[in-house]
């Protein structure tokens, strides 16, 4: 194998792991808020327990929007305050970029505080602090477009 060939080989690996790491290149930076992932987000308004830690995140929204249920550590955003808006934010958790299994599992058996990157067509969370704590959430840069609804 000439050396041509395999620098072209890693940088072909290289740009795969980077996409399966996060965001898709082009995708538009929103902006980003902060969420104490408490207990009441872990149940469904109709009192069940949510099944995964994309429906956790879902029901944060949901509790700060509609039911005006907000830890202090939530942030606000413009993005979520729609059912159908919070509804494509869960379908954007679902894929596996969204977050890693050890994210997942801390939001699905804790109450993590947890930043959330949103873009155009996708979202990224990440862990920013365990269990409950002091502090306070926003909303920091990006564009503050709109999210696609389905």
């Amino acid at each position: 194998m000439s050396l041509q060939s395999a620098v072209s080989n890693v940088l072909v690996v290289a740009l795969m792991a980077l996409a399966a790491t996060g965001p898709a290149l082009g995708d538009t930076y929103l902006g980003s808020y902060m969420a104490r992932l408490s207990e009441r987000d872990h149940f469904a308004s109709d009192g069940y327990r949510l099944d995964t830690a994309a429906q956790v995140v879902r029901q944060d929204r949901a509790n700060v929007h509609r039911f005006k249920k907000i830890d202090a550590e939530d942030g606000d955003d413009p993005w979520f305050g729609q059912a159908n808006a919070r509804n494509t934010l869960e379908q954007f958790l679902n894929r596996r970029e969204a977050m890693d299994a050890a994210t997942r599992d801390a939001i699905f058996n804790g109450t993590p505080l947890v930043q959330v990157d949103v873009y155009q067509n996708s979202a990224v969370v990440t862990i920013i602090g365990p269990g409950a704590g002091g502090g306070s959430g926003g909303i920091s840069g990006g564009s503050q477009g709109t999210i696609p609804s389905n």
